[in-house]
């Protein structure tokens, strides 16, 4: 995948699948320690077992649709090839958890992509499920809970409500960016 937020649609999606209420996703940027973590973690039933130990291995794969599961190989292979590595922590009836690390500045690593867009494009379509979205960039951090959100009278079912949440993640970013001596070097917030 050319950007690393497709990843984490791609690893959010499973947990949708497998019938989870609560998303977080947190980005780790360092730039100090060179080091860029993704995390994603939900409250679904669990991977199965044999997915869990074996997360790269394409043909084992809970869905029915189709007997193959790119998704966290590609992942794996992505963060191996900058220096990184995968882990899937998952337990049955209490969720998964899937983290990828990456050296930061690695010239093979793939650009983050756009974050916010993949956000509302989660949250537009996926009104009953709570998501937490955090990032931080030495240190500096944004957060984002949909439930709070929605508790403090937001209707995130409305497209024009939603591009305000996307607009807000994208100037915290960019903020950040600018905070850690990164300028954005384009709207999709790519920082290769």
């Amino acid at each position: 995948m050319r950007e690393l937020s497709l990843h984490i649609l791609d690893v959010v999606e499973n947990g949708i699948t497998a019938g989870a209420g609560r998303i977080e996703i947190r980005v780790e940027e360092s730039l100090a320690a060179d080091r860029l973590k993704l995390t994603v973690r939900d409250d679904g039933p669990g991977m199965p077992p044999e997915k869990a130990s074996n997360p790269e291995d394409p043909f084992i794969t809970s869905r029915t649709t189709r007997r193959v599961g790119l998704g966290l190989s590609l992942l794996a292979a992505a963060a191996r090839r900058c220096e990184g590595d995968l882990t899937v922590a998952a337990e049955p009836g209490r969720g998964t958890e899937v983290a990828a690390v990456f050296r930061h500045s690695h010239i093979d690593r793939a650009p983050l992509g756009d974050v916010a867009a993949t956000l509302a494009m989660l949250i537009i379509g996926n009104p009953h499920i709570d998501f937490a979205y955090s990032h931080t960039v030495d240190g500096d951090e944004f957060s984002l809970d949909t439930r709070e959100l929605s508790e403090g009278g937001a209707d995130l079912s409305d497209p024009g409500t939603v591009r305000l949440v996307e607009q807000g993640i994208r100037e915290a970013l960019a903020t950040m960016n600018r905070n850690s001596g990164r300028e954005e070097t384009s709207h999709a917030q790519a920082d290769h």
